[in-house]
This record gives C-alpha cells, structure tokens and sequence, in this order.
C-alpha cells in the first residue's frame, strides 16, 4: 500500500512539473526587459533620421513579434475614490487605454469609445487610465460615459516605479492595450491621429472602426460567449 502510495505521489509530481515545463507564459514586463533596448535604439535612430514609416513598422514588430501572446502584470492602480485597485481584480477582458491630461484626443474619439462602451460593457472592460493626480482624472473623467471604468496612477505618490516605467514610459502615451480574461496581451496599437481639418462625423467614423476593429478581431473573437455580429469591421487605421 505504501509503495502503491509513493508512486502515486512521484507520477502526480512529475505531471505537475512536467506542465510547468510546458507553460510558455511570460510576463509583459519580462517581454520587454528581452526586446524594448534594442527596439529603443532602432527607433531612435529612425526618429533621427526622420525615417517615421521605418519606427512606426519598428514598433509593430515589436508588440506582433515580441509582446503580443505575453500576460500583463498584476499592476496596482488607483480608482477614483483613491482606492487601490488590482489588474487582475478585472474579470472581463479589458480594452485598457493609457493616457494623460496633456494627451489630446482627436475630436471623435471620446465619443466613439462611449458608443461601443455602451455596446459591449457586458463583454468587455473598457479602462481608461490616467498618468494624473487624483484631481485631474476626476475632472478628465467626466467626459467618459458611466460604462467607461476610470483609474489614475499620481506618479509624485506612487512608490511602484516599475508599474511607472513600464506602463508609462517604455512605450509612450496614448497607447492601447487588449486584454483577454486571463490578462494575455492580444494587441498593442497606439491612439488614432488624422489632420484637424477632419469634420467630427470623420473623426468619429476613424476612432469607432479601429476601435470596434480591435474589439471584434481580438477581445469578442476570444470569448465564448460572442456571437458575430453583422456589423462590418473596419480595417485598423494605425
């Protein structure tokens, strides 16, 4: 009987470390520790040379090849009420967007992500966050729809320099996260920019269709619960 136990025992074992073995997962923070230095170097030194269609597809290359398919870190944020609120804390998939108050929206984008907030707030998370001080998220968020989640992190009073350096200051703002329910990073995309000269119904029309492009083709495909609607999704227009 106790030899039947013990090889028991040694079979579960080997399972349990042979799947530990198996899981590929790998942090987002871990992903760019590997490739943000060298990403950083190429691009600036396109930026340098004014070579913008070489960092823009530098950057691609990096959230398709080298962040996409890694899990997001457990970061703690701050709800409006100063509450701390954990990442994984979120249950639904999440369409996280980072931003600041000196980041200036293209006329038709807060209204587009109100839409299709209203649309999918049973499915998806929407999140915006602001790199502020309590004080001015409260005031920035009174612009988003009650069906938009509002979180700030106040860098003077956060002592995480790493949730700092890594949400805010390797990639730059405004940027886009896509999150699937278990915080794996689908896409990456930075924010919608088009000429002032656009009327708001372009504005509008630009910001809904790539927003509802990352949502449908990424977020909603992931879910069980999703069934396809009939409305066309647009092509990204990063």
């Amino acid at each position: 009987m106790v030899r039947l136990l013990l090889c028991f025992l040694i079979f579960n074992f080997s399972l349990g470390a042979f799947a530990q073995q198996d899981d590929p997962r790998i942090l987002f923070s871990e992903a760019l520790a590997l490739h943000l230095p060298k990403y950083e170097k190429q691009a600036k030194n396109a930026y340098r040379l004014r070579n913008y269609e070489k960092a823009h597809t530098l950057f691609d290359t990096l959230v398709q090849e080298d962040l996409n398919g890694s899990y997001m870190d457990n970061f703690e944020l701050n709800d409006l009420k100063g509450k701390k609120i954990y990442l994984y804390n979120i249950k639904k998939p999440v369409y996280l967007i980072t931003y600041a108050s000196w980041c200036i929206a293209t006329e038709g984008e807060i209204p587009a992500i109100n839409a299709l907030a209203s649309k999918y707030q049973d499915q998806v998370e929407f999140v915006i966050l602001f790199w502020d001080t309590k004080k001015v998220a409260k005031k920035m968020s009174k612009d988003y729809s009650n069906n938009i989640t509002v979180l700030y992190v106040d860098e003077q009073k956060n002592n995480d320099s790493f949730v700092i350096s890594q949400l805010k200051h390797s990639l730059g703002l405004p940027t886009t996260f896509l999150l699937d329910g278990t915080k794996k990073i689908l896409d990456i995309r930075r924010g919608i920019t088009h000429p002032l000269s656009k009327t708001f119904d372009e504005s509008y029309k630009m910001n809904y269709n790539s927003i509802h492009d990352g949502i449908a083709n990424h977020l909603l495909f992931e879910s069980k619960k999703f069934t396809l609607s009939k409305e066309t999704v647009a092509i990204n227009n990063n």
